[in-house]
């Protein structure tokens, strides 16, 4: 579980994450959604120690954040940040065997292969092992840096809007294997998005935040109405049921 309380940020002035307090249970997908400049990035961001907070406490499974080793905390939770850019050249497969360091500190073992080549088969990546990062596209390139977050083997992994340089079909795809590794191997993913549609089909939980708060959070069914996206997102919104999921349309 991770336990977030009276959870704060500023920069030059300007508060970005406004005394946030929530608790996320272990299992499933909870999606943070929200319109740009919420403070959803920031506050994976501080969950994760990327950056540093100005109040308030994080603690996961009854490890405070702030406090804990780096090398213990690398081993529980995860995150894939927006911007990945990578400057050394590797390849797909040196990206991935990365995920393992927290574990063997450059010493691979039979067990860190073993997990390699299971996240990059879950990824649909095996072809594409040594192939070097800047000769793929940006989606074969996204679905690398997943491949690495997998193979980390946290228990829980945090994705900052995953589905960047991902065309409709590879979306879908990643929103699906997301939930499935919820399901399939016990984590629990905590993951910001822009598509009120993918968080509706494929969460949990959500949350939704808007000027640095958390305004609501609860179902999909609970969130995804048409009065509460309205309000949060300031534009109007019919919200629909199809095949049992709520449906948004804005256009």
């Amino acid at each position: 579980m991770i336990e977030i309380t009276a959870l704060s940020k500023s920069y030059d002035g300007t508060v970005v994450v406004d005394g946030v307090s929530l608790v996320l249970k272990k299992g499933g997908v909870t999606s943070i959604i929200g319109p740009n400049g919420a403070g959803k990035s920031t506050l994976l961001s501080l969950v994760s120690r990327l950056l540093p907070m100005d109040r308030g406490k994080v603690m996961v499974d009854g490890l405070d954040v702030a406090l804990t080793g780096g090398d213990i905390l690398a081993k529980r939770l995860s995150i894939l940040r927006q911007d990945n850019h990578m400057t050394a050249r590797l390849t797909v497969r040196d990206l991935v065997a990365f995920g393992r360091y927290p574990h063997n500190k450059g010493r691979p073992t039979v067990i860190d292969r073993d997990h390699i080549e299971r996240s990059l088969a879950y990824l649909g990546l095996q072809d594409l092992g040594h192939r070097f990062l800047d000769e793929l596209s940006g989606g074969q390139r996204q679905r690398a840096f997943v491949a690495m977050v997998l193979c980390q083997d946290t228990d829980y992994m945090l994705f900052d809007e995953p589905l960047n340089n991902l065309d409709i079909r590879h979306a879908v795809d990643m929103m699906r294997l997301l939930r499935d590794a919820a399901r399939d191997f016990g984590k629990t993913v905590v993951v910001v998005l822009h598509d009120i549609n993918f968080a509706s089909c494929y969460s949990n939980h959500i949350v939704v935040m808007r000027g640095g708060k958390v305004m609501l959070q609860g179902a999909p069914d609970e969130i995804i109405t048409t009065e509460n996206l309205s309000q949060i997102y300031g534009t109007p919104f019919d919200v629909r049921t199809i095949d049992g999921k709520r449906i948004a349309i804005y256009f």
